[in-house]
């Protein structure tokens, strides 16, 4: 398939597509422009920075134009309040620096190691806090009864997670950038395994399929350095 990204009011000049089915990816050109292998029914992923991720599951009819066209819509983020101070002076120290001295200053590695081998609290150091992990989770299942999500093939599981689930896992657990968030859990929904993993004891088993489709997805988006 001969295919081209494009949006009215910017150039789509890289990222990539990939197709989830046959696990293979190609990158988009500095026009925009790609070629991937696909076959009906197959589902293309379509990523580049600065635009929201696009799914998009290919019919036999696109085969019958020319140019596949994919408009991808633009990537807005919403800054918080941002508060410019004047640049603070530098005054010298006056009086008795005693007081200075005084202080107390938190260790450094130099004069306080740390003992990786066995820390005195118990805690892995750069491991995954599984307690903030699952409150976070937990977030997805406390719903009000009228609320609860009608757990059917017709639940968006790419919406529930991202609405239930807080970024930082995505980010600091999983190591996704912003802009793959949304790629990841279309990549997850493809697998019919994902929308069996929405109910309220299977809790610990959606962490451990997300946390096992990150792998599989960093395998086939990672570029070749």
């Amino acid at each position: 398939m001969h295919g081209q990204c494009i949006n009215e009011s910017a150039f789509v000049d890289n990222g990539y597509v990939f197709n989830i089915n046959s696990k293979t990816r190609t990158f988009i050109s500095d026009q925009g422009f790609f070629d991937i292998l696909v076959k009906a029914k197959d589902t293309l992923l379509v990523s580049s920075p600065s635009f929201k991720s696009k799914r998009i599951v290919i019919q036999d009819k696109d085969f019958l134009k020319p140019l596949f066209v994919v408009n991808l819509e633009i990537q807005t983020t919403l800054l918080n309040e941002v508060i410019v101070k004047r640049k603070a002076e530098i005054k010298p120290i006056t009086g008795n620096s005693q007081g200075i001295v005084d202080l107390k200053f938190f260790d450094d590695a130099k004069s306080s190691p740390i003992n990786r081998t066995m820390p005195s609290d118990g805690s892995i150091e750069n491991g995954m806090d599984i307690v903030r992990i699952f409150k976070m989770v937990s977030k997805l299942f406390k719903n009000d009864s009228a609320q609860k999500t009608d757990l059917n093939s017709n639940v968006d599981f790419s919406d529930v997670v991202s609405r239930g689930i807080d970024k930082y896992f995505f980010i600091h657990t999983l190591k996704l950038k912003n802009e793959e968030i949304g790629l990841f859990l279309d990549y997850c929904e493809n697998d019919s395994k994902s929308k069996t993993l929405l109910k309220q004891e299977d809790e610990f088993l959606l962490i451990d399929f997300l946390i096992t489709k990150n792998i599989e997805f960093k395998r086939i988006t990672i570029f070749e350095k």
